[in-house]
């Protein structure tokens, strides 16, 4: 029951907290650099649309993929003399040929070739 009553408290102290920060804020709404979409210096009235490579943003988004599965092998070298080393090189075997497929996948639809 004690629990339930400090729960009950802690919601009405966080609402009450949350009530108070809203009333005292000196939000503006009506701000222009607030209401822009891009805030990194230039206007977007003049040019919505800024054409952009979409050759490299596919490199890119292939990298940050290969840049993840890179960060899941530090486990797998670091778990190398705790477990049984016939499971870890099954497990090390198969992690590989995914990204060897994935490579050969991505090679195969040239799309590690910058010039199309």
């Amino acid at each position: 029951m004690l629990l339930i009553y400090i729960s009950i408290m802690i919601i009405i102290i966080s609402n009450i907290m949350m009530f108070l920060s809203i009333i005292l804020s000196k939000k503006s709404f009506m701000d222009r650099e607030k209401c822009s979409p891009f805030e990194c210096g230039f206007d977007p009235k003049i040019m919505a649309r800024i054409p952009f490579s979409l050759h490299f943003f596919l490199i890119t988004v292939i990298f940050l993929i290969f840049d993840v599965e890179i960060a899941l092998i530090f486990p797998i070298i670091l778990l190398f003399k705790v477990v049984n080393f016939l499971i870890w090189t099954k497990i090390s075997m198969f992690f590989f040929f995914i990204l060897l497929f994935g490579l050969y996948h991505e090679w195969n639809q040239n799309m590690l070739n910058w010039s199309n």
